[in-house]
């Protein structure tokens, strides 16, 4: 009788403690309250799952997160988190108030395909310790705090400012607006010819055009900072929609610095090379091809920014993987050009290019996968 007595409190312990550990009374469940939301417009997004959560009541209890990989998921309006592998954790309901005012919480899970099977969120009395481990790793998400929106509206006024300086370029320059944005040219390379009309680069049309380049190109660069980088940008800025159209403006500035050094560059290299007045025809070929490079670069990101903003990472990191690529075969098709239309030796041409594009370019690339990594 005595060992029986003793096995049933000694179970009961056990069953007391695991439970304890393992398990916390639910105070509310709202799974069973999620909307899967569909494709209303064509700026509305796919795929996604909606819920309402009470903020106001219980403000000691904690509400249990769990969601599925590679998920976004927003507070309103406010991008809060993005999973890499099915995550899971708790937050006191005080501390997510705190975070998100108000009383009431509007949590958006975005996903392609995902369900309502795949996500949970529970109220629950006492908090439970909750980790998705892979490999013995423990999964983490990463916390964001940028307005969705807000990055959507700097992106619309910079390009609509960008587009209102290339029609009133359009309008003072059109001979030079339409030869430089042809796609033909990079293969029929008329810059390369005796009667190749831009002999000039300290101009005002070819300056303006240049900065012009420079503010789509710093356009597109800004928003991935945002997107990659956010918080190593809070760390050294105080973000907000006025300070990214600063560093928007201020971006362009030094990338028209950084393009008038370039330029120098490639005229002393090319006298040093004996290459006469190559520095031109190199120039703005290559510069053709950052403008068309760069219009694809824009149109993707507003296309993943109003219409799959959960995908937009993954696309504007194939969209640098092009840029890249497209960048080292204009290199390879100059080198080509050279060759067969100069009637330079070819290793003197190769030794030239790797000075004045291939090596800075990589480097330059380089720093641009260590930022964003």
């Amino acid at each position: 009788m005595k060992k029986l007595i003793s096995k049933s409190i000694l179970i009961f312990s056990l069953f007391f403690t695991v439970g304890s550990q393992a398990f916390s009374q639910v105070l509310e469940d709202y799974n069973s309250k999620w909307e899967e939301g569909e494709r209303e417009t064509w700026f509305s997004s796919n795929d996604r799952l909606l819920l309402e959560l009470d903020i106001e009541s219980f403000p000691l209890a904690y509400f249990s997160f769990e969601f599925p990989d590679h998920s976004v998921v927003f507070v309103g309006e406010k991008l809060w988190f993005f999973t890499d592998q099915d995550t899971a954790f708790t937050e006191q309901v005080a501390e997510f108030k705190k975070e998100f005012s108000g009383n009431q919480a509007n949590l958006t899970v975005f996903k392609n395909g995902i369900s309502s099977e795949q996500a949970s969120v529970k109220k629950i009395l006492q908090s439970e310790r909750i980790e998705t481990t892979i490999n013995g790793d423990i999964l983490l998400s990463e916390k964001r705090g940028f307005d969705r929106q807000s990055i959507r509206d700097f992106f619309v006024l910079g390009l609509l400012i960008s587009l209102l300086l290339i029609s009133l370029y359009k309008l003072a320059y059109p001979f030079i607006f339409a030869m430089m944005i042809k796609p033909l040219s990079l293969l029929n390379a008329e810059d390369f010819s005796e009667s190749g009309s831009l002999q000039k680069f300290f101009s005002l049309d070819i300056l303006f055009y240049v900065f012009i380049v420079n503010m789509l190109l710093s356009l597109a660069m800004v928003t991935s900072v945002v997107v990659f980088r956010q918080e190593w940008l809070e760390a050294r800025v105080a973000l907000g929609f006025n300070v990214l159209i600063m560093l928007w403006i201020g971006g362009a500035f030094f990338l028209l610095i950084l393009t008038i050094v370039k330029f120098t560059a490639i005229k002393i290299l090319s006298y040093l090379f004996d290459l006469g007045k190559l520095e031109f025809p190199h120039f703005f070929y290559l510069l053709r091809l950052v403008v068309i490079a760069t219009i694809g670069l824009i149109l993707i990101c507003a296309f993943f920014l109003f219409n799959e903003f959960s995908s937009v990472k993954r696309a504007l990191e194939l969209s640098f993987v092009g840029f890249f690529w497209i960048y080292i075969l204009g290199i390879l098709g100059l080198f080509l050009i050279m060759v067969n239309r100069l009637g330079f030796k070819k290793y003197h041409l190769f030794t030239y290019l790797c000075i004045a594009e291939l090596v800075p370019f990589l480097i330059l690339a380089k720093l641009v996968l260590d930022l964003g990594h």
